[in-house]
């Protein structure tokens, strides 16, 4: 694995630890609720068990916005797209701009489809996925084929 160039403006690093950064977007209750449906922030222990598991089961990358980590984005071997941006840099079109390569790097890598599971509740990235192409096949199930 390898770093992505997105643009100008964004880099996806191969996942290192990083707990000092990351941990704290995963404190966030609001990010924690749109991520996981949880009311509580995620413990370090946790934090390893979700990056050890996107990591051995797909590609987990770091987002880089003017050489400031955000975030987060992996695609799994099964075709599963998950991406999280801290709050501060919400809404500025960073996510679908990295969700955009990753649909590059799923093409390379021959999938024939990409899905993401997102909560109802969570219209913010329902949109985002729609925005580039996704379609909503369930009710907590959206998809783009390739």
């Amino acid at each position: 694995m390898k770093e992505r160039i997105v643009d100008e403006q964004i880099r996806l690093l191969p996942y290192y630890r990083n707990d000092a950064v990351s941990l704290r977007w995963y404190q966030d209750a609001a990010v924690c609720k749109q991520v996981d449906n949880r009311d509580t922030p995620y413990a370090l222990a946790l934090l390893h068990r979700m990056y050890d598991y996107l990591c051995s089961h797909g590609d987990c990358y770091y987002i880089e916005y003017l050489g400031i980590l955000v975030g987060d984005v992996s695609l799994l071997d099964s075709g599963e797209v998950a991406i999280v941006v801290c709050k501060e840099y919400q809404n500025q079109h960073i996510g679908r701009r990295c969700l955009l390569n990753i649909l590059k790097l799923a093409k390379e890598k021959c999938l024939h489809s990409v899905k993401a599971n997102i909560y109802t509740f969570n219209k913010q990235s329902q949109r985002m996925f729609l925005s580039v192409g996704f379609v909503q096949t369930e009710a907590e199930w959206y998809i783009q084929t390739l």
